[in-house]
């Protein structure tokens, strides 16, 4: 009797031999740690569908992975001879149609045996099996071949399904379901415990099902077709044709064109070709890639349409977000790209990647914004994921730009429109250790016209193959939803009716908050990098050199504060300590060593001293309030608790504003005050009684809290620099625009002068986003002329500069001020 089970086990290993020669798998989640199995309990596994190919891709899966066998008897009392079960089996022979899955007689079993024993809890780990991960299109003849809703017979299917995607099957094991717990509610009904096990598994299937494949595409021939048929865009042409004097089918053929450039073709074969290529681009490029918290994009995606929302600092981002995605099992979105990535050759293969290409104004073509609003609601409205970046532009100096509204508006629109699908924005944080394009960065910033993308751009991007930028770090940020979003601003937006046109008055205010809420989540996922603390470290000395020995301590000291009051839940540090972090940044090529008998100083020269601001900026954030408290003390030796959260709390919504910092207003003096009994407890302040004492001088303490100061004493600067423009003009005597103008040239003048190796010292948007909170607060306000108007309060707010500037910097912005009248 024994002989059959062990002919057949022999068969099956020799099957799973022969199958594993052709077919190659990418396995996710199979490992104790990530299933979080409990070894106390049996564990059973389940597919969806009864298969032989997927039973042996299952059984070569947990061998692999160390996790406890499909094909051994389940260990139990009258348990069944495998470890595993197919939750339906299809009827009909080799030729014959496929009848209505039915429920297998396995579970059924399963069910009976946990129904008899209340003891009993068999751990349940659903296992998904993709061949191809090639999401169905609609009207495709390979799907009518290739589906299992189809009538061509499932072994003859399953052989054609493994010859032509067997090479990249993907298998996705998912935490275990308490099987005690599902049958509990109806343990005297097996047969309503067996239905109810389905109906959780079976969702759990399709959920799976629409993270790793998303929706069915739609043909792109189909869809330009089909959006010129849109109402929206009817009305356009015909409105189009009235104003311009131009036929109707003239206008139709423009609106066709739009159409067809704008839209995306994805191919999954584009896709294969493009993980491969890239897998062997980062090797050459990079050190590695980092992921962190790719459960939140795999967890909202099951349910929901995901808009990414990464930041923007490289034109890499576009692919490396997407291979992330696609290698974490999960379906690459469509990305929104500018026109000008739509080059001979990189067009095309980017289309086909995913991205659907916009042109960098719509003001003055209605045509062309009604097309691409109704392209952005067939994408929301479907299911699609979408990616694009609400920076508008790749930041030039590592900060955070200000959200452009565009993209965000018109989702928001969409989705008021049409609500029955959920939409979630999922932030992104992408950092880099070196980005490719620092060099031309620098070229920017210091006048430099932007270089125009081309193929000759993109061969000199190739001849840097050779180099090595480091590490990449991909941190997905927490999700916002949407619909939570426009409940909170406006609760009763289900009850209203929308079209294509209807801009109801409180979409803006929905729109900023949403833009803050994505720049302060994208922020607070940041990735910490050696690189980062180095740069931050050099660039607050005034010789930009320091110790070796000393630089190594102070960026321990300093994560060190981090790691006592994290920023947030979702940012990352990087491994080793200080010492480990500055032999890093020498080894890139960063920073340079000139050996001393007494100790090697590390420094920076050249253009690295300006290329690592940006470094430096990617992380200023974390620092912003602690540096902020320490600047209290550079001309006082102690001060009342009091005090110092108020002086603090004042300037907070600037730098709120500034930095995307994630701390509401109304929560600023209790984290000023937290941040203060942290500071304390490293010994860079000193609580006595309701004062608060800076260090003595001269003591290792009281060099650390002045470092700690400079690392955002530059943005006081500026501020305080801009209102001593305004009050050298007086009240009523110059607009926002000139005040804006005027403080940027005072800023330049002022940088050249003292050295500053930070562009964003005069950088217009700063100012101009400093002089709009200053009429938001009601400092100054607007007289009917478009002239700025202050009262006395402005004047104390400037004779508060002289507890945070130096007498030098004060003097200083006074004469420069002087200078320019």
């Amino acid at each position: 009797m024994q002989l059959i089970p062990g002919l057949s086990g022999l068969f099956l290993t020799l099957m799973r031999k022969l199958l594993f020669l052709w077919v190659r798998t990418n396995v996710m989640g199979a490992s104790q740690e990530a299933l979080e199995l409990n070894p106390k309990k049996p564990v059973c596994y389940v597919l969806q569908y009864s298969s032989l190919s997927s039973r042996l891709v299952l059984e070569q899966s947990v061998q692999r992975a160390g996790l406890p066998g499909a094909e051994c008897a389940l260990p139990v009392h009258g348990g069944p001879k495998h470890s595993f079960f197919f939750l339906y089996q299809r009827t009909g022979g080799l030729f014959r149609r496929r009848q209505t899955p039915v429920l297998t007689q396995q579970t059924r079993d399963l069910v009976t045996l946990a129904s008899a024993d209340p003891t009993l809890d068999i751990q349940i780990v659903p296992v998904s099996l993709f061949w191809g991960r090639s999401p169905d299109k609609e009207k495709s003849l390979v799907k009518l071949l290739l589906s299992d809703t189809w009538s061509v017979a499932g072994r003859l299917q399953k052989f054609l399904i493994i010859i032509l995607h067997g090479r990249n099957t993907y298998v996705q094991f998912n935490k275990p379901l308490s099987l005690s717990q599902i049958v509990d509610e109806y343990r005297h009904s097996e047969e309503r415990a067996s239905r109810k096990l389905a109906r959780i598994l079976r969702t759990h299937f399709r959920r799976v099902r629409q993270a790793v494949l998303g929706p069915d595409l739609s043909h792109r021939r189909t869809l330009v077709e089909g959006l010129v048929r849109t109402p929206a865009v009817k009305d356009a042409i015909r409105e189009t044709a009235r104003q311009d004097d131009i036929p109707p089918a003239k206008v139709r053929a423009r609106a066709r064109k739009y159409a067809d450039e704008i839209a995306a073709s994805m191919s999954v074969v584009t896709i294969r070709f493009l993980e491969v290529v890239l897998s062997w681009l980062w090797n050459r490029l990079y050190k590695g890639i980092a992921v962190s918290n790719i459960e939140v994009p795999q967890s909202v995606a099951q349910d929901n349409a995901v808009v990414y929302v990464p930041c923007h600092r490289s034109h890499i981002d576009y692919l490396l977000l997407s291979y992330v995605l696609y290698r974490n099992g999960l379906m690459p979105p469509h990305i929104a790209a500018g026109i000008n990535l739509n080059m001979p050759v990189i067009g095309p293969i980017l289309r086909r990647g995913g991205a659907f290409f916009m042109r960098r104004s719509f003001k003055d073509n209605p045509l062309y914004s009604t097309v691409f609003n109704e392209y952005m609601h067939v994408m929301f409205s479907r299911g699609y994921s979408v990616e694009y970046f609400v920076e508008g532009g790749r930041s030039r100096t590592g900060r955070m730009l200000h959200p452009r509204p565009g993209m965000l508006a018109m989702t928001v629109r969409s989705f008021l429109r049409d609500h029955r699908k959920p939409i979630v924005f999922v932030p992104v944080y992408i950092g880099y250790e070196k980005v490719m394009e620092g060099r031309s960065y620098l070229g920017e910033l210091r006048g430099k016209k932007k270089q125009k993308e081309s193929i000759f751009s993109l061969v000199r991007t190739f001849r840097q193959l050779g180099s090595s930028f480091g590490r990449v770090a991909v941190n997905f940020g927490d999700a916002i939803h949407l619909a939570e979003l426009l409940d909170d601003t406006h609760p009763s937006w289900r009850q209203e009716a929308y079209n294509a046109d209807y801009r109801p008055e409180w979409l803006g205010q929905a729109v900023d908050r949403l833009a803050t809420e994505v720049a302060s989540r994208i922020n607070a996922s940041v990735a910490v990098n050696p690189i980062g603390m180095t740069a931050t470290l050099l660039l607050s000395t005034e010789r930009l050199a320091m110790d070796e020995g000393q630089l190594g301590r102070l960026m321990d000291q300093f994560a060190g504060l981090i790691r006592d009051f994290p920023y947030s839940s979702t940012l990352t540090l990087p491994d080793g300590d200080g010492q480990d972090w500055v032999h890093y940044c020498e080894a890139m090529g960063l920073v340079n060593r000139q050996p001393q008998q007494m100790g090697d100083i590390i420094a920076l020269e050249g253009n690295n001293a300006i290329l690592m601001t940006y470094y430096r900026n990617n992380i200023q954030h974390l620092f912003a309030l602690p540096s902020l408290i320490a600047c209290l003390f550079e001309n006082n030796a102690s001060l009342a608790r009091e005090k110092v959260v108020f002086l603090s709390s004042v300037v907070y919504p600037y730098l709120q504003s500034e930095l995307f910092l994630r701390y509401p207003l109304d929560q600023a003096d209790d984290i000023i005050d937290r941040w203060i009994d942290v500071l304390a407890d490293h010994d860079l302040l000193r609580v006595d009684g309701d004062r608060v004492c800076r260090p003595e001088e001269g003591t290792d303490a009281m060099l650390r809290l002045r470092t700690l100061s400079r690392f955002i004493i530059q943005t006081l600067e500026r501020y305080h620099l801009a209102i001593a423009v305004l009050r050298k003009y007086g009240s009523g005597k110059i607009g926002a625009s000139e005040l804006e103008e005027q403080s940027t040239l005072m800023a330049e003048r002022m940088s050249i002068l003292f050295g500053l190796n930070a562009p964003e010292f005069f950088d217009k948007s700063l100012f101009r986003n400093f002089i709009a909170n200053l009429q938001k607060n009601d400092v100054v306000t607007t007289d009917e002329d478009g002239r700025l108007c202050y009262s006395e309060g402005l004047d104390e707010v400037a004779e508060d500069a002289r507890l945070v500037l130096s007498v030098e910097k004060r003097q200083a912005i006074q004469q420069v001020t002087m200078l320019g009248a």
